[in-house]
């Protein structure tokens, strides 16, 4: 028979509040600003690289993502405002600017990521007449050739021909004919290209001399000999050679040196200069000496 009884509930058992001991590391270890960053941050970035990693190391998912992107460039690069449909030539002549062209060798119109900038100027450059090319691609689908031209300022005479240099001795063109660039000083001699800067301060220093310059003739590749009309040499030295044609330039206009009957003027000498008369003014100073009517009576 069951009791009547009721019993009595016993006092209830509280749960400690107090963290446990692996749950209090932990805590504390969310707390330090690394483990937390290492946590939200670091965690998750390893997960998706491991993910993305092992996605990636099957062959024919490499392969498609390869060839979407391929695609994706190609298109991008297809599109009509990077396409380059004229070459421009600016700043040559025209038949510079034709042989420009060739030398450009582009398959036109292309996309502007296809051209080699850098090839194309060196191309460009290796043209005689071409000192510098700059190219740029311009708005509309131009590309856009600068060019600066070498400027001749002599006639270089050889054993092969003429060529026309500049400034700094740097072939230009050949010439055909000494006449059709009669405007341009002439150099000869080996090594006359290399020493081209020289022979420009000699003929600005020429001074009333100009007139009667015939031309500038490399000396054993060390020096200068002028050679002005009537066969007249002017022999310079091969240290100061400017120095020294202005020497005789004053000497000129104090006594009219160069007037005379004179072949030559050598001023290899620093001393004085050492000239040679021709075989007329040798006769007239031989009659003036008698030497000359005393030879005819023996």
């Amino acid at each position: 028979m069951q009791s009547l009884i009721a019993r009595r509930p016993g006092p209830r058992v509280r749960k400690d509040p107090a963290p446990s001991k692996w749950a209090y590391r932990v805590q504390r270890w969310m707390l330090t600003p690394y483990v937390r960053s290492f946590v939200w941050k670091g965690l998750p970035t390893l997960i998706l690289l491991g993910a993305g990693a092992l996605w990636l190391g099957n062959e024919p998912n490499r392969q498609a993502l390869i060839g979407q992107l391929t695609h994706l460039r190609e298109e991008f690069e297809a599109r009509p405002e990077f396409r380059v449909s004229l070459a421009r030539v600016e700043g040559a002549s025209d038949d510079l600017a034709e042989a420009v062209r060739v030398r450009l060798a582009l398959p036109l119109p292309m996309s502007s990521f296809d051209i080699d900038l850098d090839a194309a100027r060196d191309r460009i450059e290796t043209l005689d007449a071409v000192q510098r090319a700059d190219l740029r691609v311009r708005s509309g689908g131009v590309l856009q050739v600068l060019i600066t031209e070498r400027v001749p300022v002599a006639v270089w005479r050889t054993e092969t021909g003429l060529t026309l240099v500049d400034e700094s001795g740097h072939r230009v063109a050949g010439l055909l004919s000494r006449a059709d660039r009669a405007d341009l000083p002439l150099i000869a001699g080996d090594g006359a290209d290399l020493a081209t800067p020289e022979a420009l301060d000699l003929i600005a220093a020429a001074g009333p001399l100009t007139p009667r310059l015939r031309g500038l003739v490399r000396m054993g590749e060390r020096r200068w000999d002028l050679v002005l009309d009537r066969n007249q040499r002017i022999l310079l030295p091969e240290q100061n050679p400017v120095q020294a044609l202005e020497r005789l330039l004053a000497l000129d206009h104090a006594q009219d040196l160069m007037n005379r009957d004179i072949l030559t003027v050598d001023l290899r000498s620093d001393h004085r200069p050492t000239l040679r008369l021709t075989p007329n003014a040798h006769a007239e100073i031989r009659r003036a000496q008698g030497l000359e009517t005393v030879e005819n009576e023996l």
